[in-house]
């Protein structure tokens, strides 16, 4: 009986940690959405809200369908485009990550948030670059300690 307690216990903790894990990720995604906006000109991220608590609340819920597509999509996108990776010695990634970028914007449009990337070139692209150097700055910065057994 000890033993199914523990592994009981063992799972709580670990969902827990899933959880935490969740929530730090959905956290840098919205701060590098946010910096990726503040920098590039072609990012519009909740200009349309009134409120502080509105435009936070649009950049939470973009950060998650941020990181429900990179979770699904990028992926099977990586798996395809992993030939093109491969030849230009994995730069080819920041035009994933700026497809990426581009689908978040098309479905934050039909889910009405406010977010939106203007050009695939230049804006995504610059985007995914700044995104990208936000996420790994931020992960550096904080402890590993959020890892899931």
């Amino acid at each position: 009986m000890s033993i199914t307690l523990l592994r009981s216990v063992d799972a709580a903790l670990c969902e827990a940690g899933a959880m935490k894990n969740f929530a730090i990720k959905t956290g840098v995604n919205a701060i590098a959405l946010w910096v990726a906006a503040l920098v590039e000109p072609g990012i519009t991220l909740a200009q349309g809200s009134k409120s502080t608590s509105s435009k936070l609340l649009t950049i939470v819920l973009v950060a998650v369908l941020f990181g429900i597509i990179n979770a699904i999509i990028k992926p099977i996108a990586t798996f395809f485009s992993f030939p093109l990776i491969v030849l230009t010695v994995g730069l080819f990634t920041f035009i994933v990550n700026a497809l990426m970028l581009q689908l978040l914007s098309w479905s934050s449009g039909k889910l009405g948030l406010a977010f939106h990337v203007d050009h695939f070139f230049w804006s995504a692209v610059l985007g995914a670059l700044v995104v990208s150097f936000v996420a790994i700055l931020l992960n550096i910065l904080l402890p590993d300690d959020h890892k899931v057994r």
